[in-house]
């Protein structure tokens, strides 16, 4: 690995069994104090980095859990989710309330001042995607934004939320316990369009019905008003809130001019150690797109489990450890209606759907399966599937086809052959 300050030629840093031989003055910064920077700032030390590691953060509080936010902190079962990470023991600079601005080789520019590094880490995660012309909307991806919206949550309270994804799911679950009534505009044919065909994403539509929830697929929203959200079909929904869940964007412009490569997204591009194209500088979290030999395409991931490996990951590759190229089986899982939904894998367009049981069960899973091996599995309060799939799709295993389709039979005891 080379490293550089500004104004100087870069310089090798040595490595004995895999951790950097540095001195006081060298430093690590990570940008983004989430938890995929959290974890690479905690790795790197435990990892045996002697030097100085600055974790720089934009919002003001110290790094916290976010899939919690939609879940415990609406409902008022926690206030906060901070993570648990003594970073003054650690040796760990904690800066928060600095927004990344810019890079140059060698210097982090904050609007706070700039800051040297001799290797940086980009975690800046992703921003929430606002809707056009909603600016009397909420959107919900800070703690702030969580407190405030749980602040509002009343019974009575008519709350439209755009977009019936997993966050629009969770906030539905939320507000109804707080005896909200609500309605969910969806442009897709079913929930979660983005993520699952039709065919799936219409067995989770009953879930909305069930909670008393009014779901509305297959239409837009046109303008949201003082009171009112216009639908592109020219109805009006009344509304005293809105909240927006139309997907996320990395937070990647402060990179424009840097150097750094940006897929059509704004994903910072890296290679299987999560390095980028510039001498020095690695990436994690949900800003990334990476290469997956499993999955034969680039990834770029926005969930829980992909920021705390890849956090842990991009620091072994700081250290210089002889490790495998990045590429876990993504996994997330989501809270809502009562169920707890599972996915693991990613599937592609003319990947097989089997089904093991159905949406008229209590509990079901769906398999993604390409020439026979599963590529991805969604389990709906079947955790033993959610396992026993993620290992199979690690390990590229080959399923009968009739045994896997029979809730009964433990998918492990439905291999092929």
């Amino acid at each position: 690995m080379r490293g550089g300050r500004a104004g100087g030629p870069g310089r090798a840093l040595s490595t004995v069994t895999g951790v950097a031989e540095l001195n006081a003055t060298d430093q690590v910064v990570v940008v983004g104090a989430g938890l995929a920077g959290a974890q690479c700032a905690l790795k790197l030390r435990q990892g045996g980095w002697r030097g100085r590691i600055t974790l720089v953060g934009e919002e003001p509080h110290a790094p916290y859990d976010r899939p919690p936010l939609s879940k415990d902190v609406l409902l008022g079962k926690a206030d906060a989710t901070t993570l648990d990470i003594d970073y003054p023991h650690l040796g760990i600079e904690l800066l928060t309330g600095r927004r990344a601005t810019g890079l140059t080789p060698g210097v982090l520019h904050t609007g706070a001042g700039d800051l040297p590094y001799d290797a940086l880490v980009i975690a800046t995660g992703a921003t929430p995607r606002a809707l056009p012309g909603a600016e009397r909307a909420h959107l919900l991806h800070t703690l702030d934004d969580a407190l405030a919206l749980r602040a509002l949550l009343r019974p009575g309270l008519r709350l439209v939320l755009v977009g019936a994804g997993w966050i629009g799911a969770e906030v539905s679950t939320a507000a109804r316990a707080a005896g909200c009534e609500v309605t969910v505009v969806e442009a897709g044919p079913a929930p979660v369009p983005g993520a699952l065909p039709a065919e799936v994403g219409s067995a989770m539509a009953a879930w909305y019905a069930e909670a008393g929830v009014d779901l509305r697929c297959g239409v837009g929203v046109a303008a949201v008003e003082a009171g009112a959200v216009l639908l592109a079909d020219g109805s009006h929904l009344p509304a005293d809130e809105v909240v927006v869940g139309v997907g996320a964007r990395p937070a990647t412009g402060w990179l424009a001019g840097s150097g750094v490569e940006l897929d059509g997204t704004g994903a910072v591009l890296v290679d299987g150690r999560l390095r980028t194209g510039l001498p020095g500088v690695f990436a994690a979290g949900d800003c990334v797109s990476y290469p997956s030999a499993r999955s034969g395409a680039r990834l770029a991931v926005q969930h829980w489990d992909h920021a705390l490996q890849s956090g842990e990951a991009a620091a072994a590759a700081v250290l210089g450890a002889d490790a495998p190229p990045y590429d876990p089986v993504p996994y997330f899982w989501s809270e809502q209606f009562g169920r707890m939904v599972q996915y693991a894998g990613r599937h592609a367009e003319g990947d097989e759907l089997l089904w093991r049981g159905g949406p008229q069960d209590a509990s079901w899973t769906v398999l993604w399966l390409r020439d026979g091996v599963p590529s991805a599995l969604l389990a709906v309060d079947r955790p033993r599937d959610l396992t026993q799939g993620r290992r199979l799709i690690e390990r590229g295993t080959a399923l009968d086809r009739a045994r896997a389709a029979d809730p009964s039979v433990p998918l492990k005891s439905a291999v092929a052959g």
